[in-house]
Parts: structure tokens; sequence; C-alpha cells
């Protein structure tokens, strides 16, 4: 199979020597007797150049092109010191592979800026720019870095199903859909499937995969449908064991980026910092202390609203702590497989890890003995029935175990401090956008 070349593999042995390039007309500049085309690619953009004397009809031809129309050059290389990587490409033929329509929506080159919404709906458009591009290339580091990680400390990647009969936490935050006349659900979070499959031998399951929220939230941190990275781990005595698991991946996702993601980096403008690990741990009613000490008064058995999670994350930004666990949260505002502490029952074996002041993950060590998982699920107001295909896995068998649920878009928001959370999603969706 033939590709069009990439204009970042041009050096010195090409000089004077034929190629085809294709790319993205992002300017045409016509000096009467000479056009200069700048023709963009995933790498970065190329000159074409077009001779009124040497060729008239071609001259015209680049004249009169439509930024961003897709195009393919064949012309010979020549050096030039005045443009980019030092070597143009003198044009002998061009083809329009695609033309562009008139005028665009919104601009791709130009320093001019375009509305939140207009960009969203023109998306694909938004997304030429080299600027946002970096945002992915960083993103796929990330999950790339998560992968090989765990996969390292002997995890299995899963794929648990994404239409379900019950929603892991309950409540009004679910999507419903009708599956052939029952009704069924979209996927708040993998937890239930991942803790069944601590009862079959595949004892250390991770898996990055999209969840969804109806969560009327219009916030720059919340989105309906996002992609969540879950783990979950067979055989522990207690909470801690499975930390390092996750702020591994982290800290490692977190290098991965600082290395193989520079150019991206300094294209975003931003050096994210890697956390010593292991990483601070500050008891919940602790952390209600730190609140205070800042005029900041939570009750005792509330959850931390958004702004006391920012004014916990300046203070620990303060002593060095980007990232950090929030842990033992109160028994009552958990989930009914959150296992809750022995000692004092009014807490639970439960953390959220923050990052920058944001919540990152939740998890915490399960309860994974079937009488207490029962009433704790009555407890919170649930029909266990609802629940039995979940159930029957701790009858049969279930070992102690634990794990995360981590947001990858808030994580990649926060690493390259975005302004808002659908910067960090391709075709983001939430309470009004449900296209493109």
């Amino acid at each position: 199979m033939a590709f069009f070349r990439a204009f970042s593999t041009i050096g010195p042995p090409d000089h004077g020597k034929e190629a085809s390039l294709a790319g993205w007309v992002e300017d045409v500049r016509n000096l009467g007797g000479i056009a200069f085309l700048i023709v963009r690619q995933r790498g970065g953009t190329f000159q074409v150049t077009a001779k009124k004397k040497a060729d008239g009809a071609l001259f015209n031809q680049a004249s009169k092109l439509v930024r961003e129309s897709v195009v393919a050059v064949r012309g010979t290389v020549q050096l030039n010191p005045q443009v980019r990587n030092g070597w143009e490409l003198v044009a002998t033929s061009l083809d329009v592979l695609s033309p562009a329509a008139a005028p665009l929506p919104l601009p791709i080159a130009d320093k001019v800026g375009a509305e939140v919404d207009t960009r969203f709906d023109n998306r694909v458009l938004d997304l030429r720019k080299p600027e946002r591009r970096a945002i992915f290339h960083v993103r796929s580091v990330v999950a790339a870095a998560f992968r090989s990680y765990l996969d390292r400390q002997g995890f299995v990647e899963v794929h648990t199903p994404k239409l379900a009969g019950a929603g892991a936490e309950g409540g009004a935050t679910l999507f419903e859909t009708n599956y052939f006349g029952r009704k069924a659900f979209l996927s708040q979070s993998p937890q239930l499937y991942k803790q069944m499959l601590m009862s079959t031998g595949l004892d250390r399951v991770y898996e990055l995969a999209p969840a969804f929220r109806a969560e009327p939230s219009d916030t720059v941190r919340h989105v309906t449908e996002f992609t969540s990275f879950d783990g979950e781990v067979a055989w522990i005595e207690r909470m801690e064991d499975f930390f390092p698991f996750l702020e591994g991946a982290v800290d490692a996702a977190i290098e991965h980026v600082r290395t193989e993601a520079k150019s991206d980096l300094e294209l975003l403008q931003v050096e994210p910092r890697r956390p010593k690990l292991p990483l601070k741990r500050i008891p919940y009613t602790e952390g209600l202390e730190i609140l205070r000490t800042h005029g900041r008064r939570i009750r005792d058995g509330d959850d931390l609203d958004t702004e006391s999670e920012k004014i916990l994350g300046q203070a620990m930004a303060k002593d060095g702590h980007e990232l950090y666990f929030i842990t033992e949260y109160p028994s009552g505002i958990k989930p009914f497989y959150v296992m809750p502490k022995a000692e004092e029952p009014e807490y639970s074996h439960s953390f959220d890890l923050e990052y920058k002041g944001d919540e990152m993950a939740s998890g915490g060590q399960r309860e994974h003995r079937y009488d207490h998982l029962v009433a704790k699920i009555k407890e919170k107001g649930l029909n266990p029935e609802n629940f039995e295909f979940y159930l029957k896995a701790f009858r049969y068998g279930m070992p102690p175990h634990g794990g995360w649920g981590f947001g990858v878009d808030r994580f990649v928001q926060k690493l390259l401090d975005l302004p808002n959370i659908r910067e960090a999603i391709l075709f983001p969706h939430d309470r009004i956008r449900l296209v493109p």
C-alpha cells in the first residue's frame, strides 16, 4: 500500500528529488508571480511553492484554493532556509482531493477565538488545531501507561457489560432504556461485575471503558458519558493492600506523559509534576479539622462538597501534596458494597483520591460477607431481589477484595490544567449536548 509522505521525513538526501505530499491547506499567499501554500499534516506544516512563470495553470489553481481543502502535491524538494525544516516543495502538480466549503464555521490557523458551542458543534474542525490534538495524544499515553503498569502487576484487562439490569449505585442517575420489552440501564460503573469476577479466580482485574450518569450538572467537571478506569483486587487483608496499585498506575501515567509527550506538553505550556510515593493519607475526620481551620465547617457525616474539596486541595498543595487520599468516609454516604469499619461502623473502609482539589477516584474495601451485604442493600432502601445476579456470586465463596473507579477525563483535565473537562473528551456529551 502506498502512502503520501510525511514532510517530517524530508531531509538532505531528498534535495532535488521528487516527492508526493498531502495535507490540509492552512493558508494561501499570492504574491503576484508566485503562490505559497502552507499545508498542514499531523506532524506540522510545510510550504508549497507554485511559480506563475513555470506553470500558469498550476499557479492559478493554487491561488484559488479554499483554506482547509485537502490536497496532494507533487514536486521537487528544494533547500529554503527561511521555511520550516529548511525545505520547501516546488510544485509540478496539484490535486484537490477534497475541497472545503467556504466560509469556515470557525478559524483553524488564525489567532481568533470561537465560542465553546461553536467549537463543539464543529468539533472535527476544532480538533485540527495542534493544541487540541495534543490533549488526545497525552490521553493516549495515560491509558497506555495504566495498562502497561497493571499488566506488569499481574492484572487482567476485562470488559464488562454496558447494559445492565440494575445500577451499581441505584438512584436517579441511571439512564433507562428499553431492552426488548424489559427495563435496562446504561452502566453507571462496572462495580457489580468486577466484584463478581473476584469469585472466579480472576483476582486482579482492570477496565478502561465508558460509563454513564444522568446527573443534571452543568459544571466544568461533570459530563454524562465519561471514561472510567476501574480496578479490583482479591485476597486483601485491608484497604491499604491495593493502594500501591492505584497510586503506582497514576504515577506511571504522569511519568510516561513527562517523557513521551514532551512536545505536547510544550505546546500546551504545562509541566506535570510526579508525586512522591506513597501518597499522603488523610482520614475524613482529619480533613474536617483542616477545613475548620480554613473557615469551612462540614458536619461530621456529610460528604465534602466541591468548595470544600478545593479548599482542602489548596491546603494540601501548600504542603507539597497535589495528589492525596482521603480515607474512612462515613458509612452513611457510601454505597451498599463498601465495608464498614468493625470498630467504628459509622465509618467505612473507603477513600477518595484527590488531585489538585478535585476527586479523581473513589473506592475501598468491599463487603464480601453475603449476610452483611444483603443487610446493607436493605438498609439503603434497595430490594435484594433486583441484585440477585450479583448476590449469587457471594453465596459460593467470595474472597476479601477491594478496588477503585477512576475518572480518566477528569484526570487528563487536571493533569493538563484544562479549564473544562469537555476539553479532555473527543466528543463530549452533557445534559445539553448529545451530538456530535
